[in-house]
């Protein structure tokens, strides 16, 4: 495998900004090598998932390509007060990494996974963009990451910066309504990405987790091959780079010969 330092200029944000990518050291095949879109939790960046777990070693046996985007403390949103993350990563990101290398864009090819707000990220844009990714892989996350928290004058701040009110029912009908992403799908029949969910039992945010299993669980004929794991374990990276392995496994990469060509 090879791992790149990717630095170029975005238009959704106005800056330069970082990516980190791993891609199979060998000749793509037709259509590009098969990606996961894995992104990071709040008080992380892009290089996170490549310094705390062995995603590198876990996909060089699929040929899967891995591009790992700086969310910085967005909340993958487009901010009330700050830049356009959720564009960035869910539109602009994808059309600059397939002009820079060999990655597929058939939706089947295309996996999104991120741990906490990484976690709660993916859920929001995977299911706002249900055409463009074959599975979902949320790690210790909700679709909401309330965390049981109470609005502490910092999480107000953060909340305001964010999305310009504390009032979550005020994002019905948003992308940020990843419930109402859900039923538009449904409505609409739009194409149903699976879901891998997955946390620890003494995580702090497994209310969030509980909320959003019962959601999709009342879901009738589980349409979203929705599948929900809880397993001893925190809001630790020995959690997310043993459980990493399952949404591979979950999402049925078969196995390469030989890693070169």
């Amino acid at each position: 495998m090879a791992l790149m330092h990717v630095n170029f200029f975005s238009n959704a944000l106005g800056m330069c900004v970082a990516c980190d990518v791993i891609l199979p050291q060998k000749t793509a095949p037709e259509h590009g090598f098969k990606t996961l879109w894995l992104l990071h939790g709040m008080s992380d960046n892009h290089t996170i998932w490549g310094r705390r777990t062995s995603v590198e070693r876990y996909v060089d046996k699929y040929d899967l390509a891995v591009v790992m985007p700086n969310g910085h403390l967005s909340s993958y949103a487009n901010m009330a007060h700050g830049g356009k993350y959720f564009t960035y990563i869910a539109d602009e990101l994808p059309k600059i990494m397939r002009g820079f290398f060999p990655l597929s864009a058939r939706r089947e090819d295309n996996f999104i996974s991120g741990l906490s707000m990484g976690g709660a990220g993916c859920m929001k844009i995977g299911l706002a963009n249900p055409e463009n990714y074959a599975a979902i892989g949320c790690f210790s996350a909700g679709a909401v990451n309330r965390g049981g928290q109470k609005l502490t004058p910092e999480r107000e701040a953060r909340m305001i910066m964010t999305y310009g009110t504390t009032d979550r029912d005020a994002l019905k009908g948003t992308v940020e309504d990843v419930f109402g992403s859900v039923q538009k799908i449904l409505d609409e029949n739009l194409p149903r990405p699976r879901i891998f969910h997955s946390i620890g039992t003494d995580d702090f945010i497994l209310e969030s987790a509980h909320e959003t299993r019962d959601f999709f669980q009342s879901l009738h004929g589980n349409p979203f091959d929705y599948h929900y794991e809880e397993h001893p374990g925190a809001h630790t990276w020995e959690y997310w780079d043993e459980h990493i392995q399952d949404f591979l496994k979950f999402i049925d990469l078969k196995p390469v010969e030989d890693i070169r060509n």
